[in-house]
């Protein structure tokens, strides 16, 4: 069996996802079921899997799969807290005096705030907090759940404090003979290596990612106003440069100076302090007439709403107001307890003590071996901070009780579609291709799995391109393994290896590796458990495949921007116009595609 029947079999579980869930439109809990299945049928009779190992993964992935459904239950609970005791009417009311105007407060809400929250725990989180808040301040849920997602990018590489650098990369890379055999004769340690990838990974974010804002505004009007145009979210271009250079220049020295641990969340820190009271001030601010704000709410489509928009919020109590301060205070003690929890030893130690770990060992004889941290989980925070919020809001107790109840009813729904994606994943990541069915043409084939069967083949289409397919191959893992970290884990050897293929020398292989990790990064928009679990936070069941078609384009550009960059910085920027221009049709083509994808399906909504 050759390569390129290899690859087209690994492809077969992207393909299956791919038709049911985006062309198709089925919902998740319908079309992973199907993947699962076809992924397991694959691992077995064509790669060779054994039995015991496919079931293995299957757990190992059941109990990530309950761990997402742990998070998505206490962001839930976190709103629900403080919509029942009244908090959020003094959020929506501080929002609305920053600025009625719907483009700032996604990114205020979205790219500033998701970016903080990103920085301090990672893993999806951004969006299941961001999502409802946005939600709680009069955005529909589809809304919500775009922008949250598209700004799953910029700060991801160095989110959870650094994780898909410290613990992706460095567990690619760190001991490999190739890499430390390269290194040797650079005379450069490992640690110094790690820190250069991270400068590349900074730079390269820090370029591509500051057009975020932007995105965010421009795809808010694009598809949820009444004029369905990119150019009213534009014309907030001013703001939306402003805020992402507020967060990216300072993103950048900060990884520059102190490594990969606190560029995103020292840096939407920063850029929180000097964009909000800009704001307040109305510098760079639209115009008040070309303030945007959505339809009216009888005029919004069916796909807008999710159960959250059906659950008004309680009546203010008069007696008991709540300031901004003490609104906020919930927020304010989740991101400390993520932060200490992330960054101080005593704490971090204790959370994970082995008599509250959970450990399954070698799961049905298969080698693989699970372990959850309960309490080290941003779930875990959620629901201290909304215990929090119950007594310093001073609830009552049937209050609190009705929040818990419907927070507990949202993660069970996001539970049917989680139980099948996630092990669908961990099967597909832990094939492992059997003697006699490798290429035979590439014995090294032997014990690779899935996703490096695919990259294998890719970069043998791509040749001296790589550094422009890097990207796509980073995105392609965090889609596949729901992670960056993960993605990182599993290609930067690989990309290390391909750059040397094709003449690079350690240092331009270094810029690879960093394409990677932003690649990696920016498929977190598309990540399947990302988009269910954001999803589920506003009871939004079911638009999985158009909420990833809506995303396609800042994933595109993200993508491509980050290969243009490499190729340059690789191979000079006097060489670069020819690719730019190329990638300009490319991008182009991508958007005139999206575009007709989106009025054939609004079209066959429409009444005959």
């Amino acid at each position: 069996m050759n390569l390129l029947i290899l690859s087209l079999i690994a492809l077969l579980p992207i393909v299956t996802i791919l038709v049911f869930l985006v062309l198709l439109n089925w919902p998740a809990s319908r079309a992973m079921p199907i993947a699962l299945v076809v992924t397991a049928l694959i691992a077995i009779f064509i790669w060779g899997t054994k039995g015991n190992i496919v079931a293995g993964a299957a757990f190992n992935g059941l109990i990530t799969a309950l761990e997402v459904i742990f998070i998505v239950f206490g962001a839930v609970l976190l709103l629900n807290t403080i919509k029942e005791s009244g908090a959020i009417h003094t959020i929506r009311n501080g929002f609305t005096s920053i600025s009625p105007d719907r483009r700032i407060q996604a990114i205020i809400i979205a790219f500033l705030f998701g970016s903080f929250i990103e920085g301090a725990s990672g893993f999806g989180t951004p969006a299941a907090v961001a999502a409802p808040l946005l939600v709680a301040v009069g955005f529909p849920a589809l809304a919500a759940v775009m922008v949250s997602l598209v700004i799953q990018s910029t700060a991801v590489s160095f989110g959870a404090i650094g994780t898909p650098i410290q613990i992706g990369v460095n567990t690619g890379l760190a001991d490999q003979p190739a890499v430390m055999t390269a290194l040797d004769k650079m005379g450069m340690s490992f640690p110094e290596y790690l820190l250069q990838i991270t400068t590349n990974t900074v730079l390269i974010h820090g370029v591509v990612g500051s057009l975020i804002p932007l995105f965010l505004a421009a795809l808010l009007t694009r598809f949820f106003s009444p004029s369905k145009s990119f150019r009213e979210g534009l014309k907030v271009w001013k703001f939306a440069l402003f805020a992402g250079l507020a967060f990216t220049i300072p993103y950048f020295l900060i990884g520059l100076t102190l490594g990969p641990e606190f560029p995103s969340l020292l840096g939407a820190l920063v850029s929180l302090i000097i964009v909000v009271p800009a704001a307040r001030k109305g510098l760079f601010m639209p115009k008040t007439e070309d303030s945007f704000e959505f339809p009216p709410r009888a005029q919004w489509e069916e796909d807008w709403f999710g159960k959250l928009n059906h659950e008004a919020a309680k009546p203010l109590d008069e007696s008991r107001k709540i300031s901004m301060l003490n609104a906020w205070m919930p927020y304010v003690v989740l991101a400390v307890l993520l932060v200490l929890s992330r960054t101080a030893e005593p704490f971090e130690s204790l959370l994970k003590h082995s008599a509250i770990t959970l450990k399954f060992e070698d799961m049905f004889g298969s080698g693989i071996t699970t372990v959850s941290t309960p309490l080290f989980l941003p779930g875990f925070f959620f629901i201290v901070a909304s215990l929090f919020g119950y007594f310093f809001h001073r609830m009552k107790p049937r209050e609190y009780l009705s929040a818990w109840k419907s927070s507990f009813i949202t993660a069970v729904t996001a539970g049917v579609a989680l139980i099948f994606a996630v092990p669908m994943i961990k099967i597909f990541l832990n094939t492992s291709l059997a003697a006699g069915k490798a290429a035979a043409d590439s014995t090294s084939l032997i014990g690779e799995n899935m996703p490096l069967v695919l990259a294998e083949s890719v970069s043998v289409v791509a040749g001296d391109f790589w550094p422009l397919v890097a990207p796509i191959v980073g995105a392609l893992g965090a889609f596949i393994a729901g992670s960056n970290t993960f993605s990182n884990m599993m290609f930067s050897l690989f990309q290390f290896g391909a750059a040397g293929n094709i003449g690079l020398d350690t240092t331009q292989a270094g810029i690879v590796v960093a394409m990677q990790a932003v690649g990696g990064a920016a498929g977190n928009m598309i990540c399947v458990h990302n988009v269910v679990a954001a999803s589920a936070t506003v009871g939004l069941i079911g638009k999985e495949g158009l909420l990833i078609r809506r995303v396609l384009f800042p994933l595109s550009y993200y993508l491509l921007a980050a290969g243009f960059f490499g190729m340059a910085f690789i191979h000079g920027f006097l060489n670069i116009w020819l690719i730019l221009a190329i990638g300009i049709m490319a991008a182009y083509t991508i958007k005139m595609a999206t575009d007709k994808r989106m009025l054939s399906v609004e079209s066959l909504r429409q009444p005959s």
